[in-house]
């Protein structure tokens, strides 16, 4: 009852927004997909949404509170508009559950990682497996036989090693504020600095969650979290827009360094996501400091915004480098058929 009272209470938000027109204007829908950030150490993979799933979504919402809430609304406003329509939970981290145990295990006390669930999940699986996949199409191989280090940068960003298809290294971990500088997250800190903040300052859990999580990142090294301002900021000479920048690129330019030794090299390095797609300064400043791995643009490709999927790579280049627009969409899209295909629970 209480998991019924939450459904109501937050499809009554959604009474006068643009959700119910939109199912008014749907023909023929038989299926919902429904995007969600984390599955835990319980869901490595897709699942049909019932009662059950959803308490224990809201259980784990503290792993990613920025995304876990409004993905909960999601799937309660739609259990309520439309209770008999089936619905499935497609996890973010789902494509980075077979990762190999090298890259998904921390060093840590063996009761943390066996009894608590402890240990690298990776974020933004459906766009790193779209992007793969495309990737593999505009080379025109196979994608059993390709390389591909795919970035995933927008306000929240990672990257992934995809081998053949398979995700086998990423950036971001147990929860997303791991790896890359993004807008408003710190990426990978030394976990050192918040025990010496709690000991010190005597600040709370609650405390480092909302500063790591909402005033780090671009926002905190350049006042502001939007690239673009960041970038308009650099060209009019401001220090810490500089700075933020510079930041930025240092640590996506070593992440993918890191991603290609995890495969032994790389064919494809693919940009995605609102940044990835719409600032070629990103992509050119990160690639300038990879010519090892075999990777070089051709700068009037990579110049203006991606109006479609598009090889930005100089002629010479070993290593291609690809603008691809994230459709996260059809890989949720894909894995709804499949749960119900296979009539899993």
């Amino acid at each position: 009852m209480a998991v019924e009272h939450e459904f109501k209470a937050a499809a009554g938000r959604y009474e006068d927004s643009d959700l119910q027109g939109a199912l008014r204007e749907m023909e023929g829908v038989e299926a919902v997909g429904h995007r969600v950030v984390h599955g835990g150490p319980r869901y490595p993979s897709s699942v049909r949404i019932d009662p059950e799933v959803v308490r224990y979504l809201v259980s784990i919402t503290d792993l990613a509170p920025l995304h876990m809430p409004a993905a909960l609304a999601g799937i309660a406003a739609v259990n309520v508009l439309m209770p008999r329509l089936p619905a499935v939970a497609c996890f973010d981290t789902a494509f980075h559950s077979r990762l190999p145990p090298e890259a998904s295990t921390y060093a840590v006390p063996l009761t943390w990682r066996t009894e608590l669930g402890i240990r690298r999940y990776g974020f933004h699986g459906y766009s790193h497996a779209y992007a793969s996949r495309r990737a593999a199409e505009m080379l025109g191989r196979p994608e059993a036989f390709v390389r591909a280090v795919t970035c995933h940068l927008g306000s929240g960003a990672s990257l992934a090693a995809v081998l053949g298809g398979r995700s086998v290294d990423t950036t971001m971990g147990f929860t997303p504020l791991e790896g890359l500088v993004m807008a408003t997250r710190s990426g990978s800190v030394d976990p050192g600095m918040l025990l010496w903040l709690q000991r010190h300052e005597g600040m709370t859990e609650a405390q480092l969650n909302e500063a790591l999580d909402q005033r780090s990142g671009l926002v905190a090294l350049a006042g502001v979290a939007d690239m673009r301002e960041v970038l308009r900021g650099v060209s009019s000479g401001v220090e810490r827009s500089r700075l933020a920048f510079d930041v930025y690129i240092h640590r996506l330019r070593s992440s993918i360094a890191s991603m290609a030794a995890a495969m032994n090299g790389l064919d494809a390095l693919v940009f995605t996501g609102g940044v990835g797609e719409n600032a070629p300064a990103v992509r050119a400043a990160a690639v300038s400091g990879l010519g090892f791995l075999g990777l070089d643009i051709e700068a009037g490709l990579n110049e203006g915004v991606a109006q479609e999927d598009k090889d930005i790579s100089s002629p010479d280049a070993e290593v291609r480098t690809l603008v691809v627009h994230a459709r996260e969409d059809i890989e949720v899209a894909r894995e709804v058929r499949r749960v119900l295909s296979d009539g899993e629970a």
